[in-house]
């Protein structure tokens, strides 16, 4: 992961006995992470107009996880109160995000935007973003 966010609390793991979807990925199958997420979204309902920033999101922070964080990652997905819960992880190194005057860097500032809570966790296990997004509409 490379943005200049603070690590914030918040969802740390699914409840217990929550059906959890598992996602293994690498930069080449960044293809797949927005299929996969889109049908996600669709399985829980996510209203048709929430579906596109949803899957931007999504994949704002797994390009972030494959390309600055490690060359594979992992994704989990569960549901908490009809919310659609993300959590994307990989074993890199946080590092400090864009420059003043960068153009790119921006996928965690846009994935906060986009998702009604973010939390992010960084340590010498690696990076994680878990997001939160309404489920129904």
């Amino acid at each position: 992961m490379n943005e200049d966010v603070e690590p914030q609390s918040g969802y740390t793991s699914p409840p217990p006995g929550a059906p959890v979807r598992r996602l293994r990925f690498r930069l080449r199958d960044l293809p797949r992470v927005r299929r996969f997420a889109e049908h996600e979204a669709r399985d829980v309902g996510m209203p048709e107009d929430a579906i596109g920033d949803f899957v931007i999101a999504v994949n704002e922070v797994a390009t972030n996880a494959v390309t600055h964080g490690a060359d594979q990652a992992s994704l989990r997905t569960w549901v908490v109160s009809g919310d659609l819960v993300v959590e994307v992880h990989d074993e890199g190194t946080w590092k400090p995000g864009p420059m003043p005057g960068a153009v790119g860097g921006m996928g965690l500032w846009v994935a906060r935007l986009l998702s009604s809570d973010l939390t992010l966790r960084v340590g010498t296990g690696g990076s994680t973003v878990i997001m939160k997004f309404p489920g129904k509409g």
